[in-house]
Parts: C-alpha cells; sequence; structure tokens
C-alpha cells in the first residue's frame, strides 16, 4: 500500500484536494492499494511554524511507501525563496527524499481561473473569460487571484456580501478536470502527484 500525507495551509484547499484528488488518483485509490489524508492549518504562517516539529514526528514513524505532500500558497512571495526555506525546514528534519513541496502561484483561487469550464457550470452566470487578456494564464493574474474570483463572481450576482472561500473551492473543485487546467503551478502540482504513484 502506498500513502500520501498533505500539509495544506487552508480548509478551503482541504475542500478542493478532496474533490479533485480522486480525480488523479483514478484508479489506483479505488483499487485500494493507494491512500491519502489531509491536514490543513487554517492559515500559512502557522502551517510553517508546525512544520519543524511535524516533519520530526514524521521522521520517526513513517514507512518507506509513504511520501509527503507540502501545499502553500506564493501569496506575492518571491517563489524560489519560499521553497528554499521550505525545504531546508525539510532538510533539516531529515525527510528530504519523502517529501514534495510545491507552491501554489499565487494563491488557489489561480488553480480555479484554470479551469474557466468548471468555473462555468459551478456558476452558470459566469460568461467564457479564458481568452480575456486578464485571464489568460492564471498564476499571473494581477490583484490577488481572490479578489478577482470575488469580483468576477460579484459582477454576475453572486456572493454580494463576499464569497466563502470554503464553499467557492468546493463548488468550482467538483467540476474541475486535472487534465485540461491552465495554470502552470497546478500542472506542476499534478505531476509531482503522479510521480509519487
Amino acid at each position: 500500500m502506498k500513502h500520501i500525507e498533505f500539509l495544506l495551509e487552508e480548509p478551503s484547499a482541504e475542500v478542493a484536494l478532496n474533490n479533485v484528488l480522486p480525480k488523479i488518483l483514478y484508479p489506483k485509490i479505488f483499487g485500494r492499494d493507494f491512500t491519502y489524508k489531509i491536514h490543513s492549518f487554517n492559515n500559512k504562517q502557522k502551517l510553517i511554524e508546525k512544520l519543524p516539529g511535524l516533519l520530526k514526528g514524521y521522521r520517526r514513524w513513517i514507512p518507506q511507501d509513504y511520501k509527503i505532500v507540502i501545499l502553500i500558497d506564493e501569496d506575492r512571495e518571491n517563489c524560489i525563496d519560499l521553497k528554499k526555506k521550505i525545504i531546508s525546514i525539510v532538510t533539516h528534519a531529515g525527510l528530504s527524499s519523502d517529501v514534495i513541496v510545491r507552491i501554489v502561484i499565487e494563491e488557489l483561487e489561480a488553480w480555479f481561473f484554470g479551469d474557466i469550464t468548471a468555473l462555468m457550470k459551478a456558476y452558470p452566470r459566469i460568461p467564457d473569460i479564458s481568452n480575456r487578456a486578464a485571464y489568460r494564464d492564471p498564476d499571473t493574474i494581477k490583484g490577488g487571484t481572490w479578489e478577482k474570483l470575488e469580483k468576477v463572481l460579484q459582477h454576475k450576482g453572486y456572493y454580494s456580501t463576499g464569497i466563502s472561500k470554503i464553499k467557492v473551492a468546493r463548488d468550482i473543485s467538483s467540476f474541475m478536470n486535472p487534465n485540461s487546467n491552465r495554470s502552470h503551478s497546478f500542472g506542476v502540482f499534478v505531476s509531482g502527484i503522479k510521480n509519487i504513484i
């Protein structure tokens, strides 16, 4: 049996992965030879603070066929510096060969903009914006992907008092197709998972 432990910074990412991972892992996961568990830590800083202790704990018991995936938002930080920081924590814990670090550019919502079809299915009043310059490359959306997604949804009459990140993550991710997402960081995440299995 193989198993992946996912360490995430927020509950909305957990909700999204619970919908997306079976599509990436299928048919492995349904063949009962693959399992996973998701742990979210409410915010990025909390995850980073807890990582050293968590990883040292894993080192004491983790079997050879287990892997750990750390998924964290870039949040307008320098992507390379952030990844180096996380890898340094991993290396110090002595788990380099057991851990994969993936950075979401810039935030989880970029992955939703990467699959406009899923966005349109979840929220039918949203038009096809995939060819508009502002949304063509979801990893380079300016002004914050969370803020942009809220603006797009509110413009069409959804969430007039503000979006619920967890509900939006659940709604959109349930329709996402991992094989056709235009977000490069999502593609890197998917290829990392496929390489494990």
